[in-house]
Formats: structure tokens, C-alpha cells, sequence
């Protein structure tokens, strides 16, 4: 009986009492995350953390996300579970101090997951991210508490160490240490020392809370003269845009009563303001994505590729066609062909509507279909197609930006375009002839905002918000388009000059949503 005592009187106690105080640390950090879980945003944006993770990693990583987001899209709802449930365990037993030797090894592989998945092997959740990740500081703390626990054996400030007095078989879900370091009978702190020991879990606490904010991707406050967030229209160049993109409306594609439409979705690096480029998803390289021409009557063969870096759909607003079978979501590499028939005039949207669909709208999955009715309307000597879009940005190297899906949420944009760039038909007026009839089909592919579209100086000859002669209207000089409709305008300008259109909610038009129809005599 001595000898125990002996052994109780020399063994160190603070290094046990240091390991507790980090492992309750680590498990109301673990509790916040856990907490965070159960709200529904999370569950809205399950996905979407994995979609976003998956943005620009290298083209032999590309199988390992595929695989995840195959596997985790159709059944969302239970991997929503799953992280619940052992987000939750996980921050319980760390408090309790329960089945630690399990419960570190089950948080670090589970840190490990998410770390490869939902973080994209970087920061958190966000696209261009470069930090190392919560995810993998997780694995790293995991790791030192097993080390620590090897090292000091049982302690007194665990449930564990009750559980195995009255079943020793306990230990082995919790202890990591064997031999003479499992033998040891730990001896706890007087109250004064114990008191320091509460200062200095405080102190952890404090510690881990300072770096939380990356964990949970939420900014700390900004002090009143902290420079702000770098945005696209500050980084662009005072130089007009070397090439807008031609607005002219296409042909009609196709011959007789077909008409054949292949798109490709794939990562591609477009010009959103002068000298400004984005790190985007699209269709055939381009935002928007090329305008097709058709006729009611036509029947359209789609055949759609994914070449991004994640599953991909194509919807298209002036189909009739069952979603579940020709909207469905496609793997990288992989094609599919569907056919629908052209049945209702006007200027229509057609956009990937893999969830979330904010997300690919978002980061420029989108374009115009152009139907022509079955009464031809007046004869137009020019024709323009234009898109409204918003880009959410954040900044990833100099002048190169990604998506933030933050302000996506927040309906914060900071660019509104016409045709995907900034000011460019601003700079590069589209033209026209005074007294001659100039067509504008207008689509707001959003994701969020209406347009309010209006040209200065001039009020519509006729405003056709399908496309259908019989449904004009005159008198208009500006008029609504809802995210994801399209109209069409009619102007017989009678005098030369410089009409600018805009978006009319002026911080739009402020923000890029800014054209000019330059009117020759």
C-alpha cells in the first residue's frame, strides 16, 4: 500500500491536467460545429459545399469528387444525418471525456473526409480558397491528444477513468496507453490548483475561438479603417474591354423541322470586366453559353457532354420535356441526348440545374434560346440578344476571381452584366439607323435579380413577352423581366444620337448593367 501511495505522490499531475483542458477545449469547438449542423442552411447547402470544393482542383482529382457528389446527391438527406449524428458524438464524448481512444480516432478520420471533400484539400468550403483547412488542424489536434494520452495513461478528469473502475474492460475504447503507463493511478489537483487549471482551460478556449471564425468561414469584424474586400470594378482597368461579344442574334439553326444543339459544360476562365477574369463554369467556354434560333414547329436534338470537374445538367425554359429524364445530372466525361419539340414563342433561358442551382447559375452556367413564332413578327434590320447576369466574386490571386457563395446567399452581387462583362456594349455601342426597327431580346438569367429594362431617350415600339404578335404592347418605356424570363422589345428610334439601355434599378445599372445603342442617320 505505500508503494501505490508513493506512486501517487510523485506522478506528475499538470501534464494530465494541460491534455483535459485541450480535449474540453476541442469539444465546445467540436459542440459550435455540431450545433451549426442542425440549421437549415446547412442542410440546404450540403451539396453544395462538395460542388464548391470540387472548383478547379487538378483533372486527376476529378474522379474522387465526382465519386462523392454521385454519391452523396441523390441521397442528400441521410449524409445530412450522418454528419449530424457524429458531429454531435463527437463533441459529447470530448467533453465527457468519453471512449476517447475511440472517439480520437473516429475524429480524425472524419476530419480527414471532410478535409479531402467539403474543403477540396484547402479552406473552408469556398472556391479558390489556399488556407490549410479547420478540417486537417482537427487531424493534427486529434493526433496530439492521442500522442498525450499514450504518454500520461488514465486521468481522473474523464468519465472514462469512473467507467473503468467498475468495468476495467472499458479501457479498451479508451485508453491509448499500455504497460506501466496504463498501470499508474492518477492523483487529481487540490482546489487552488484546479481553480488555475479552470484560468487556463479558459485561456484554450479563448485560443481556438481565435481561429473558429476560418473554421465556420464567417469573417471576424472589420475595424473602422480596414481597407474592404477587393472587388471586381476596383481591380478593372480604365482601358475599355480589347473585345465585346457580338450581341448580333444567330440565324436560325438548322434546316426544316429539326434543329441539332450540342453543349459542353466545363471550367473556363472568362473576362468579366475590363482586365477582370473569373474562374467560371460554362457551356462551350462562354458566358453565356451561345444563343440558339429556332421556330415553333422545330423539333430540337440536344446532346449535352460534361467536361467540368462535377455533375452537370442543362435546362432549357422553352422545353416541354420530363425533367427527371432529360434535366437529369450528368458525371464528368459522360453524354446524354434527349429531343423536345419548339411549341411556344419568345426569348427564353436555358441554364445547368444540378443543385444548388444558385451555385451554377451563379458561377455562369447559362445562356438564351431564341424562339421564333409561327406569325413572323415585323422585319427588324437589327436584332440583339441580350443577357442579364450578376457575378458574386472574391478575390483569388491579382486580378482573377472566384465565386462566393456567401453573397450569393446574401443576394450581394457585385458586378450586374449584360452578355457576362461589365460596360463593354458601354464601350462598344451596338448600332442601329434612325427610323429603321431594331429587335432586343432581353432574358435576366439572374440568379437573383430582376431587370428592370429600359432604353434612355426612346420608348418601345411594341414589347412582346413571349414572342407572340398577337400579345404586343405599345406605350411601354420600361418594363419588368423576372429572373428567369426573357421579352422582346421593338424600338423605331426617329432621330440619331446615343440611347443608352440599362437595368433602371440604378445600382445595377451603376454595377456594369449599362449598354449604347449608338443610332446612325
Amino acid at each position: 500500500m505505500a508503494t501505490v501511495e508513493l506512486e501517487r505522490a510523485d506522478l506528475p499531475t499538470w501534464p494530465g491536467v494541460t491534455t483535459a483542458a485541450l480535449r474540453a477545449a476541442f469539444g465546445v469547438v467540436w459542440t459550435i460545429d455540431a450545433f451549426l449542423t442542425w440549421r437549415s442552411q446547412f442542410a440546404g447547402h450540403y451539396v453544395g459545399y462538395l460542388q464548391n470544393a470540387a472548383t478547379n482542383q487538378p483533372s486527376w482529382l476529378h474522379p474522387w469528387f465526382a465519386l462523392w457528389i454521385d454519391l452523396v446527391t441523390p441521397q442528400a438527406g441521410v449524409f445530412v444525418w450522418l454528419t449530424r449524428i457524429v458531429e454531435t458524438l463527437i463533441a459529447v464524448c470530448l467533453l465527457l471525456g468519453l471512449a476517447r481512444k475511440s472517439i480520437y480516432l473516429l475524429g480524425a478520420l472524419f476530419s480527414l473526409l471532410i478535409w479531402s471533400t467539403a474543403e477540396g484539400f484547402s479552406g473552408p468550403y469556398t472556391a479558390g480558397a489556399t488556407n490549410l483547412g479547420p478540417a486537417l488542424v482537427y487531424v493534427l489536434v486529434f493526433l496530439a491528444l492521442v500522442v498525450l494520452s499514450s504518454v500520461e495513461g488514465r486521468t481522473p478528469y474523464s468519465l472514462d477513468y469512473y467507467l473503468e473502475q467498475r468495468w476495467p474492460g472499458w479501457r479498451r475504447a479508451a485508453e491509448w496507453a499500455s504497460g506501466p503507463a496504463l498501470e499508474r493511478v492518477p492523483r487529481r489537483l487540490p482546489w487552488y490548483e484546479q481553480l488555475a487549471a479552470v484560468v487556463g482551460i479558459l485561456l484554450a478556449l479563448a485560443f481556438l475561438f481565435g481561429g473558429l471564425a476560418s473554421a465556420l468561414n464567417v469573417s471576424p469584424p472589420t475595424p473602422p479603417n480596414a481597407a474592404a474586400a477587393v472587388t471586381p470594378l476596383q481591380l478593372a482597368s480604365s482601358n475599355p474591354i480589347d473585345h465585346a461579344r457580338d450581341a448580333a442574334l444567330p440565324p436560325l439553326t438548322g434546316t426544316g423541322d429539326t434543329l441539332a444543339i450540342s453543349l459542353i459544360a466545363n471550367d473556363a476562365t472568362v473576362e468579366i470586366a475590363s482586365g477582370v477574369t473569373y474562374q467560371a463554369w460554362t457551356f462551350n467556354g462562354t458566358t453565356p453559353g451561345p444563343t440558339f434560333h429556332g421556330r415553333v414547329g422545330q423539333t430540337v436534338n440536344v446532346t449535352f457532354t460534361n467536361h467540368g470537374s462535377m455533375q452537370h445538367s442543362i435546362d432549357f425554359h422553352a422545353a416541354q420535356t420530363p425533367p427527371n429524364v432529360s434535366y437529369r445530372n450528368v458525371n464528368p466525361g459522360e453524354t446524354i441526348t434527349f429531343s423536345f419539340k419548339l411549341t411556344t414563342p419568345g426569348a427564353f433561358l436555358y441554364h445547368c440545374g444540378t443543385a444548388p442551382v444558385l451555385l451554377h447559375i451563379g458561377n455562369g452556367m447559362y445562356g438564351a434560346f431564341v424562339v421564333d413564332p409561327a406569325t413572323p413578327l415585323p422585319p427588324a434590320e437589327a436584332s440583339y440578344v441580350l443577357v442579364q447576369g450578376e457575378w458574386y466574386t472574391q478575390q483569388v490571386q491579382g486580378t482573377t476571381m472566384a465565386g462566393d457563395v456567401a453573397k450569393m446567399l446574401a443576394v450581394q452581387p457585385d458586378l450586374i452584366v449584360f452578355n457576362g462583362a461589365a460596360f463593354q456594349y458601354r464601350d462598344h455601342p451596338l448600332t442601329a439607323r434612325a427610323g429603321q426597327r431594331v429587335r432586343l431580346y432581353v432574358v435576366d438569367a439572374g440568379p437573383n435579380l430582376s431587370s428592370s429594362f429600359h432604353v434612355i431617350g426612346a420608348i418601345f415600339a411594341a414589347v412582346y413577352p413571349d414572342g407572340d404578335p398577337a400579345h404586343a404592347q405599345t406605350g411601354v418605356s420600361t418594363y419588368d423581366i423576372s429572373p428567369g424570363a426573357g421579352a422582346v422589345f421593338d424600338l423605331v428610334i426617329p432621330d440619331a444620337g446615343q440611347y443608352p439601355f440599362v437595368d433602371h434599378a440604378m445600382r445595377d445599372a451603376f454595377q456594369g448593367a449599362i449598354g449604347v445603342l449608338d443610332v446612325r442617320p
